[in-house]
């Protein structure tokens, strides 16, 4: 075999390092470049700033001028104002059924007819012997007259004349006893007749026409409930019964009437019931239903008023943050005179036209930027010209 010369072969071997030294040398260079690229856009870009404080989102709410009504609200039932559980007082066969079951009905109506005739008998054999008897004294009355004028004469006895004077008395009892019959057996007709003793409402009938009723039956024929005017007795506490007393005397509410206090304490609850009477025209209020009464003592005039939700409690008191001109709150101290649902009446801190915070309170302090997200057409964040609102009507 021929051999090759050494130089021939480790000639394609160097130009294959050569190619590598040449292809690093470029890699090395690109990456260079690069950094120094890097290097000049980081020197072109300007510091960091400090990044401004953010406004936080809350709701807010107007300071307002106006009535205030004040309530005491317990825990009350409704009433019957009268309830007559009617039962017939004397025996006999209904004749006649004049309601529905349900209906309303006046005082006076005829409700029940219980069959009169048994007792129209008796009204007359009462007269009849009422007539008989009124003869009988007539006569005995007459023949007093005669014995009496013949004693100056003496044709007749002082004990004779006695005798027809006590027969004319007896007679007379006898016709007044025939009288109390006759007025029995009217009043025996008329309980045959029953009526409504007060204008109600009518239950469910518990009879029908033809049952034989008796006056020793324990059951009611109807039960009538007088729904107008109706009653509501509800309690409160002890200790405000002196001011409810001393408002009884000179007010009077709109959709009903205080009629009366208790004359005693529950010692077990501490509580005592009052009475008031409503005219119930609409039919709302029905008997045994639970209801919550509001008892109006009075109404506070031209009152400052804000939402309770805006009321915040801290170490020094209650406070609450008012809305500045640019937008940043404070923390207000408030003088609270009255807490009535959703409103609370403060004395002092804010006037009307002032603006505050009613929800996000937990993220402010004095100073904190906000941006109101409910403001009403009409109404602003920064604070107006005092002013006085138009005087609400209190809703009874």
């Amino acid at each position: 075999m021929k051999k090759i010369p050494s130089t021939v072969a480790q000639e394609p071997f160097s130009r294959l390092i050569s190619v590598a030294r040449i292809f690093c040398l470029l890699w090395l260079g690109a990456l260079c470049l690069n950094l120094a690229g890097c290097s000049s856009d980081d020197s072109k870009q300007p510091p960091a700033q400090a990044a401004a404080p953010r406004a936080v989102s809350v709701a807010v709410a107007p300071v307002q001028r106006q009535d205030v009504p004040v309530y005491l609200t317990g825990l009350g039932s409704v009433t019957a104002f009268n309830t007559a559980n009617i039962k017939s007082r004397v025996d006999g066969q209904i004749m006649q059924v004049n309601f529905r079951e349900g209906q309303n009905v006046r005082q006076g109506e005829l409700l029940i007819l219980i069959d009169p005739r048994p007792y129209q008998a008796q009204l007359e054999q009462a007269q009849a012997q009422l007539f008989r008897d009124q003869a009988q004294l007539r006569d005995a009355k007459l023949n007093l007259d005669r014995y009496t004028s013949l004693i100056p004469s003496g044709s007749i006895s002082r004990q004779q004349v006695d005798t027809q004077r006590a027969l004319a008395d007896q007679l007379e009892g006898t016709v007044r006893n025939d009288q109390g019959l006759i007025d029995t057996a009217k009043l025996q007709i008329t309980y045959c007749h029953i009526t409504a003793p007060f204008s109600g409402r009518i239950g469910l009938r518990q009879v029908d026409i033809g049952n034989i009723v008796h006056a020793s039956d324990t059951n009611p024929m109807l039960v009538l409930t007088q729904l107008q005017p109706i009653a509501v007795i509800f309690t409160l506490p002890e200790d405000q019964l002196p001011v409810v007393s001393q408002h009884m005397k000179a007010t009077t509410l709109a959709t009903g009437k205080l009629l009366t206090i208790d004359n005693e304490i529950d010692q077990t609850t501490g509580t005592a019931k009052l009475k008031a009477v409503f005219d119930n025209k609409d039919s709302q209020l029905w008997p045994n239903q639970f209801v919550n009464t509001q008892l109006l003592l009075e109404i506070r005039k031209n009152s400052t008023v804000l939402p309770t939700a805006a009321i915040l409690r801290g170490p020094q008191g209650t406070f609450v943050y008012a809305v500045n001109p640019d937008k940043t709150v404070e923390a207000r101290p408030v003088a609270v005179s009255l807490t009535q649902g959703d409103t609370t009446v403060i004395t002092s801190g804010l006037n009307a036209g002032d603006t505050v915070v009613t929800d996000g309170q937990d993220k402010l302090q004095s100073g904190s930027r906000i941006e109101p997200r409910n403001i009403a057409p009409g109404n602003h964040a920064t604070p107006r010209a005092h002013h006085d609102a138009p005087s609400g009507t209190p809703v009874s």
